[in-house]
């Protein structure tokens, strides 16, 4: 749906000039923060200002244009929900720039741009920096957001909702044992830091802090986490944190650390820590590059070291309970899948007519009664048709779509379970697919088998395993515009980093490791046609290989979604006896282990055993 942006526009231009700082254009990035993908309605300043509700993308206004960039994955979406006021910039195309590179070339020369430090991150103002230099342009850091200014007494206000402790049942270690071990690293001694010592950590990522103090919360729909920043120096902890969302019983499991107002870091920043570093010029507060400018302007540029988060890393390897969790969530959510599906093909069968988000909320009520369930992990993309070629589509109950029985159905959804996140991707045709339809979604299965049994060496980044999943797509000169695989949190959030599997070079930055979680969801979409994508959940673990070249190690992954794959939209013939066998086995683990979930109703057991049925 359009939302008219005119009036918005013209309240956040007026303000332009206004105050001290006068600037010609405003940059309005979709994260808070915290560089939070998802984020919480009082921060969705990029959504409201320009009508676009996708996860990603990026806004500039100045005084004679508003433009968004976004990726491959919004590109139908945001041009039909920008109006006339917008251009959209479709990035990764030939002859589209960055909104970096937009602000060099499409500005005039010596541009004062305005922008949000809270909301910058340090590795992006330094890059705007150094480019806007070289056309005299400069950075304006603004002392109140003007999105906020503009949108009024109509903002939301910020969310104050009490945070839970995520128990040792369901973390498997010790808040105190991680922070412990990250206050034991800071001793280190490293040469390439020239013997700079280092004395404490800034962590501003919500999901970071949900993970270090083995807490959890609500303030951001579908994800677990809460607003807080967090410091760990040698020998102590700082929460910064509202107090209205501390319990008694929360504030005496933090006995030690130190708890403080969520707003009062930036001036414990500047004077109590930047007071300690001054007295030990050879000590440094860590940042990573997705830390806000704010942040390092309020501690000193001089007093920071730039050092990608060593909590990251640690989160993404999942411990024993961990993966356990991780196992077991997903049988349950199989479970809710299959009589889903099963409802759902019944009800299209007799003649029903249900919308896509009514579909969705069916869905949803069956997840809620499984043990152990939390919420949604993001907004179900319950797509019929045409709308399933929006890869990030979410149905809005008022202009959604009735569900076509004779289209393709696509699928995405995932919950919060105490002892584990989904996120699983099924795409099925409840009447007759076509033979392209068939072709296609056989080679997005090919690539998702091939993915699934790759065997490949220790220090093998995701961007070199990607092209397994785009091979079958390749010989049809085929292609998606989304990454394969993502980081799936733990009771956290349903993407996290730092690995992932994709064609983009941040990819090759990290290698898998054994203990990381990661989907495997190769697509295909033709616009105003159909969607398809088949995604699973991978643990990757050791391999037992007959020989182990150079002492390396071999890796494999292991799928813990359980939920049949469309047997009508597959092409058997072409699929090799391994790719069979491989469909045989998926199929027969899926049965074994959701049929006794299921038992009790006689339309899920009668649609998972034909849907298991080996070919």
């Amino acid at each position: 749906m359009t939302v008219p942006t005119g009036e918005r526009l013209q309240a956040l231009r007026a303000l332009f000039q206004s105050g001290n700082q006068k600037i010609d254009a405003f940059l309005i990035p979709s994260e808070d923060a915290h560089q939070s993908e998802y984020t919480a309605a009082c921060d969705l300043r990029r959504q409201w200002i320009s009508g676009f509700n996708g996860s990603a993308g990026f806004a500039i206004v100045s005084q004679s244009e508003a433009v968004l960039f976004t990726d491959g994955r919004y590109f139908l979406q945001a041009s039909e929900q920008l109006d006339e006021n917008w251009t959209l910039m479709k990035q990764g195309l030939p002859g589209v720039p960055t909104w970096q590179e937009y602000l060099v070339t499409r500005l005039p020369k010596g541009s004062r741009i305005g922008l949000d430090a809270t909301l910058t991150t340090v590795a992006d103002a330094r890059e705007l920096k150094e480019r806007l230099d070289t056309v005299q342009s400069e950075l304006v850091p603004v002392e109140k957001n003007l999105v906020d200014m503009a949108w009024g007494s109509d903002r939301p206000s910020p969310p104050l909702d009490r945070v839970m402790i995520h128990p040792m049942e369901f973390a498997g270690k010790k808040d105190t044992k991680k922070r412990k071990s990250y206050q034991e690293k800071l001793l280190e001694v490293r040469a390439y830091l020239e013997e700079q010592k280092q004395y404490g950590v800034i962590i501003s990522a919500l999901d970071e802090i949900a993970w270090l103090f083995n807490l959890r919360g609500s303030d951001v729909d579908c994800n677990p986490v809460f607003y807080a920043y967090a410091i760990v120096t040698r020998k102590d902890a700082y929460l910064y944190i509202h107090p209205d969302k501390l319990t008694s019983e929360v504030r005496q499991y933090l006995e030690g650390v130190c708890s403080r107002p969520y707003d009062v870091i930036f001036d414990d920043l500047k004077q109590q820590f930047r007071q300690e570093l001054t007295l030990a010029p050879e000590q440094k507060m860590i940042i990573d590059g997705n830390t806000s400018l704010a942040i390092e302007e309020a501690v000193g540029a001089e007093n920071v070291v730039d050092e990608r988060s060593y909590i990251n890393d640690a989160k993404a390897i999942k411990n024993s309970t961990e993966l356990k969790g991780m196992r077991d969530c997903h049988i349950r959510d199989g479970a809710a899948l299959v009589q889903y599906f099963a409802w759902l093909e019944k009800q299209l069968q007799a003649g029903h007519q249900l919308t896509e988000v009514e579909a969705a909320d069916h869905l949803e009520k069956l997840r809620a009664a499984q043990q152990d369930y939390v919420g949604l992990s993001f907004p179900t993309i319950s797509s019929t048709g045409p709308n399933g070629a929006i890869i990030h589509y979410e149905p809005e109950r008022e202009t959604c779509k009735i569900i076509d029985p004779h289209q393709i159905y696509l699928c995405d959804s995932g919950a919060q379970y105490k002892d584990g996140t989904t996120d699983v991707t099924r795409t099925f045709h409840f009447g007759t697919p076509t033979d392209y339809e068939k072709t296609c979604f056989t080679a997005v299965l090919q690539g998702h088998i091939a993915l699934d049994r790759a065997v490949f060496p220790c220090g093998t980044t995701g961007y070199l395993l990607d092209p397994f999943a785009r091979m079958p797509l390749w010989k049809l000169g085929l292609d998606y515009r989304h990454g394969t695989g993502h980081g799936v949190g733990s009771y956290l959030n349903v993407h996290e980093g730092p690995h992932g599997i994709g064609v983009r070079a941040p990819y090759n930055n990290t290698a898998l490791k054994a203990g990381m979680t990661v989907s495997n969801e190769p697509g295909y979409y033709e616009d105003g046609k159909f969607g398809i994508r088949i995604e699973n959940v991978l643990l990757i673990c050791d391999a037992n290989t007959p020989h182990n070249f150079n002492e390396r190690g071999y890796l494999k992954f292991e799928h813990v979604t359980m939920a049949p794959i469309g047997l009508n939209l597959i092409d058997k013939d072409a699929l090799s006896p391994a790719e069979k066998k491989w469909l045989n086995d998926y199929h027969a683990e899926c049965y074994e282990k959701l049929s006794p979930l299921v038992s009790h109703d006689a339309d899920a057991i009668a649609w998972l055993k034909r849907e298991t049925q080996p070919i």
